[in-house]
C-alpha cells in the first residue's frame, strides 16, 4: 500500500513553495485535497506566459497526484464549508502571503478549535516574526535573503541568480519532513500543533557548507569562484560540437582521481609532468592543465567524455539541459520519467520524484483543473445532494467543474 495510505491533507497553497511539499506528501500516498478560490484558483495555473490560463506546465510541475475543490473562503458560507471539513483532515498547509490567513479568521487557533489534531503548516518568506515578518517573498527573494546570489557567479562579477528553485521547492521538501515528524509525533500524543518555516531560513540550510566553509564563522563573506568548484582541475570543459550546453563537470579531489583522469584520457605523460605531479603543481599551473583536458574534452561530446571518464571512476557529468532531461536515458531506464497524457499538453514527458520506497508505490496522476473534485469532495465528505450543491454554485460559493467537460 502506498506509505501514507490514509492521510489526508487540506492543501491551501499556491505557486511553488506550499504545492511542492503537498505534492511530496501525495506522491507518497497522502490524499490531498487543493482549496482553491472559484474564478481564478491557484495563480501558479497562468504562469509561464502560456496562452492557457488555467493549466500551465509550471502548475503541472507541483500539483499532480492531488483534487480541487473550488471555494470561496470569503463568502461566508465558502468558510462554514471549510470549517465543516477540517475535522476530517489530518494536515492543512497554507503558503498565502502575509496576514491573509488571518484576514480570512482560519489561523491555527480557529482550525485546531475544530480539529484539535491537526498538524497546521505555515510557509512564509520571512516567517511569522521578526522585523522582516511583513516582507513579501518569491522563490529568489528567498535565495538572496540567505547567501545564494552570493555564492553563485564569477569571482570578478557581481552577484548571480542561481537556476534551481530551491528557495520556494526546497523549502516545501523541508515542510514536508517536519509534517511527517508531526504527524508521528501525533501517533504518540493525539495532539496536533503548528509548524512554520521561513523560506530564508530554508534556504540557508542549503547554503551551509560554502557558509561554513568561507565565512569563518561570520567574520567575512564566503567569495564566488564561478565554476571553478575546487582545486585544478575541477571546472568545466567544452566538448563538440560547442553548442551552449555541450560541457563537461569534472571533479577529481583526490590523487586516485587524478591517476584514473589521466589513464581514461590516455594522457599518462601528465602524471609525470613536472608541473601537474604535485596539488600545489596543478594550482600553479591551472591554466595550462585546463588547456591540456580541454583539448581532449573537444574532440568527444559531453556524453562520450561523461561516459570516458566517470566509468573510470573520476565524478563526472555532462552538463544536462532541461530538455535532455526528460529524455535522458539513465533517468528513463530507472523509470523516473513518466508518459502522462494531460488536458490541453497532451502526452508529455513528467519528471518524478526521487525518493523509492520498496514496500510503497504511487503512480502518477495528471494535475486537476480548477475545481475539478469539488463535487465529489464535498459530497463525499459532507454528505451534499445535487440542489444543495447548485445553491451554491448559483452564490458563488463553489466552482463548476462541468465547465472542463
Amino acid at each position: 500500500m502506498p506509505a501514507l495510505d490514509g492521510v489526508r491533507i487540506l492543501d491551501m497553497t499556491q505557486y511553488e513553495a506550499g504545492t511542492s511539499c503537498t505534492q511530496a506528501l501525495a506522491w507518497l500516498g497522502a490524499d490531498v485535497v487543493k482549496i482553491e478560490a472559484p474564478e481564478y484558483g491557484d495563480p501558479g495555473r497562468g504562469v509561464g506566459r502560456s496562452a492557457n490560463k488555467d493549466y500551465s506546465a509550471y502548475f503541472c510541475a507541483w500539483n499532480a497526484n492531488k483534487r480541487s475543490l473550488a471555494l470561496d473562503l470569503r463568502k461566508s458560507k465558502g468558510r462554514d464549508l471549510f470549517l465543516r471539513l477540517v475535522p476530517r483532515f489530518d494536515v492543512y498547509v497554507e503558503n498565502y502571503g502575509p496576514g491573509v490567513t488571518e484576514r480570512l479568521d482560519i489561523g491555527f487557533d480557529a482550525l485546531s478549535a475544530v480539529n484539535p489534531g491537526l498538524i497546521y503548516a505555515r510557509i512564509k518568506g520571512f516567517g511569522a516574526s521578526g522585523p522582516y515578518a511583513g516582507f513579501r517573498s518569491m522563490d529568489m527573494i528567498a535565495q538572496a535573503a540567505a547567501g545564494a546570489f552570493s555564492i553563485t557567479g564569477e569571482a570578478d562579477g557581481p552577484p548571480m541568480m542561481p537556476g534551481p528553485t530551491t528557495g520556494d521547492s526546497g523549502t516545501g521538501v523541508q515542510a514536508a519532513m517536519a509534517i511527517l515528524a508531526a504527524y508521528v509525533q501525533r501517533l504518540r500524543t493525539g495532539k496536533g500543533q503548528e509548524i512554520e518555516l521561513s523560506m530564508q531560513e530554508a534556504m540557508a540550510y542549503y547554503v551551509r557548507t560554502r557558509a561554513f566553509l568561507g565565512s569563518a564563522w561570520g567574520t567575512r563573506a564566503t567569495g564566488r569562484s564561478g565554476n571553478a568548484g575546487g582545486l585544478p582541475p575541477v571546472n568545466i570543459y567544452a566538448c563538440k560540437p560547442f553548442g551552449p550546453n555541450d560541457y563537461i563537470y569534472l571533479m577529481p579531489v583526490n590523487q586516485g582521481h587524478w591517476d584514473a583522469l589521466c589513464a581514461a584520457m590516455d594522457r599518462g605523460h601528465l602524471l609525470i609532468d613536472p608541473r601537474f605531479e604535485t596539488t600545489r603543481g596543478r594550482i600553479e599551473n591551472g591554466a595550462a592543465l585546463y588547456e591540456e583536458i580541454s583539448n581532449w574534452t573537444g574532440q568527444r561530446t559531453k556524453i562520450e567524455a561523461m561516459e570516458t571518464i566517470a566509468g573510470a571512476g573520476v565524478p563526472c557529468s555532462a552538463c544536462l539541459d532541461t530538455g535532455e532531461l526528460h529524455h535522458d536515458k539513465h533517468l528513463k531506464a530507472r523509470g523516473f520519467v513518466h508518459e502522462l497524457d494531460l488536458p490541453v499538453h497532451g502526452k508529455v514527458p513528467f519528471l518524478g520524484f526521487a525518493p523509492r520506497l520498496s514496500d510503497s508505490e504511487v503512480d502518477i496522476t495528471p494535475p486537476p483543473r480548477l475545481g475539478e473534485h469539488t463535487d465529489d469532495v464535498l459530497s463525499g465528505e459532507l454528505g451534499l445532494d445535487e440542489s444543495e450543491l447548485e445553491g451554491l454554485r448559483e452564490a458563488g460559493v463553489i466552482g463548476d467543474p462541468a465547465r472542463f467537460d
